[in-house]
């Protein structure tokens, strides 16, 4: 009992803190769904459903989530064999350069492909700029790094012998891909498929700047539905539908995460060289390479050209307001998210520690396993939740006393923690549930206490996770859109709010301001990830 009280008691603050920031605007938004005029009436919820737009914003949704997710996949499946299994030179840098788009803020990924699609970029003759092509682009460039990372991963452990025998046994290079190695690939390549489509279905930045008002995801619908046509309810029966679907996605790739091969052995081989059959992996990797930089080159060549003249004149309009578009410089913008990330990644960072430190201790007796179980599935209850639903239920409960914090500077800082915490949590949970319980007893039978323990056995596992955990939070919350589009104030806005507003403002120097305003957003995050992808932390992999 004693130790079951002071897991409680452990657990109080996190449990108050997503009571407070998660569970009751989550609970408020499906009131107001479900209760819109005070009474139950789930037939506003059937209504919205049967709307004729509604059905085609989730079969957009569902048709451009899963058209990208296979492109995501044939992109990236050459390019997880060619960079994981070959000796080829660079092929780090080739990997943490693949690993940029997927750690770019969404608004930006945006902005690229409209710089690069657009009538005056290098590809606007194809007519693609405002497409659903457009936009499934932008998803498949935004996520292509999962599958060759995930899958990647799985490929550099996979035993390589079965496959020599299959060709010592006269199988082609064909024969052994279909029948040994891609059946051997088959739970990776699923689980990062789910993930994939999973992140597209939920994608918010890169839908809303591609597709405006003429394609919408769920995600973008309910942004519109709330601040362009005011109608509340029909957002509120929208994030509940998402909200279902989001938790059934995250189960369906968890359990797909969670089930190993028993026929495949796993033994990381050495990379070996190139040969002539590997010629068309390669090519197809730097094609792909090509594919993710030239968005990323359009965008920087584009934030330097004013008037077809070399310049860094969009650079230096960032101290100003724009033409008529922003109520603060950029460069206050800029430290406006400096700020809020720096305060987003310590909340989060310590909110996930402390989560972790009560999911991994070991129980000892039935009623302390079941209380941990218990605090387990809620504290992973933000995994199911999007960023802009998070945003929708802060702005209709957070708004009247005792909770009034339409005012207050923690409002932005506290959701984007919430966004981050999910990506803490993830990091740091593997490496204390890997440290072996006997040295915490060893410790307590020498006489230290719980945070002497905690100082001495875990700390030295868990500070490189910890580095790595909050440069993924201060990344994340620096480039957040979702939530904070609902809840910044013109006077406190970031930089992704003030590059879509730019982007939506008339003017040619509004447009070069969010190229410019784009690219160094891309590259404090991007430098901020690369440091991450060096501490090498294992359970990256999985992100």
């Amino acid at each position: 009992m004693r130790r079951v009280l002071a897991l409680l008691g452990l657990a109080l603050g996190p449990v108050l803190v997503l009571g407070v920031f998660f569970v009751l605007p989550v609970a408020g938004m499906v009131a107001r769904g479900f209760w819109p005029g005070g009474g139950f009436d789930p037939g506003g919820v059937l209504e919205v459903l049967t709307r004729p737009r509604t059905g085609r914003v989730v079969w957009f949704t569902v048709w451009s989530s899963a058209v990208a997710t296979v492109v995501s996949v044939l992109l990236g499946l050459p390019a997880a064999y060619a960079l994981h299994r070959l000796d080829l030179p660079l092929r780090r840098v080739v990997r943490a350069a693949l690993l940029v788009p997927f750690v770019l803020p969404t608004v930006v990924v945006g902005v690229a492909f409209r710089q690069l699609l657009g009538e005056a970029g290098p590809l606007g003759g194809l007519g693609l700029d405002g497409t659903p092509v457009a936009i499934v682009a932008g998803l498949a460039f935004f996520n292509v790094a999962v599958v060759v990372r995930s899958v990647g991963a799985a490929w550099e452990s996979l035993d390589p012998r079965p496959a020599e025998a299959a060709a010592a046994l006269g199988a082609s290079p064909a024969q052994v891909l279909r029948t040994v190695t891609l059946p051997a690939l088959r739970p990776a390549v699923v689980s990062a498929a789910s993930v994939v489509f999973l992140f597209c279905a939920t994608s918010f930045g890169v839908v809303l700047t591609l597709g405006g008002l003429r394609y919408s995801s769920v995600e973008t619908e309910i942004y519109l539905l709330t601040t362009n046509l005011l109608d509340l309810p029909a957002a509120a029966a929208l994030s509940v539908v998402q909200l279902v679907a989001i938790t059934a996605l995250l189960a369906l790739a968890a359990r797909l995460r969670t089930v190993p091969d028993p026929t495949v052995a796993r033994r990381t081989a050495r990379p070996r060289a190139v040969r002539r059959s590997d010629w068309p992996q390669v090519a197809a990797t730097l094609v792909l390479l090509l594919l993710v930089a030239a968005p990323i080159g359009t965008l920087v060549l584009g934030s330097l050209r004013v008037d077809d003249a070399w310049s860094l004149g969009n650079y230096r309009a960032l101290q100003s307001t724009g033409d008529g578009a922003l109520l603060v410089p950029v460069t206050e913008a800029l430290v406006t998210s400096l700020r809020t990330a720096v305060d987003a990644t310590w909340m989060s960072l310590l909110l996930g520690l402390v989560v972790a430190v009560v999911v991994t201790r070991r129980s000892r007796t039935p009623a302390e396993r079941r209380v941990r179980s218990v605090l387990d599935g809620f504290f992973m209850l933000p995994l199911g939740v999007s960023a802009v639903t998070l945003g929708f239920g802060f702005l209709i409960t957070l708004d009247r006393p005792p909770l009034d914090l339409r005012d207050s500077g923690l409002l932005v800082p506290v959701a984007q923690a919430l966004v981050a915490l999910p990506l803490v949590v993830r990091t740091i949970v593997p490496v204390l549930a890997g440290v072996d319980d006997r040295q915490r007893q060893a410790a307590a039978s020498l006489g230290a206490g719980p945070l002497r323990t905690l100082a001495t056995v875990d700390l030295p596992v868990v500070w490189r996770p910890l580095l790595a955990a909050a440069g993924f939070a201060f990344a994340a919350s620096l480039g957040e859109f979702g939530a904070t589009s609902f809840l910044a104030r013109d006077d406190r806005a970031t930089v992704p709010v003030v590059i879509f507003r730019l982007i939506g403002s008339p003017g040619a120097m509004n447009y070069g301001m969010a190229l410019a305003a784009s690219v160094v957003l891309a590259a404090t995050t991007a430098v901020v990830m690369l440091a991450v992808e060096r501490l090498r932390v294992p359970s990256l992999g999985v992100l």
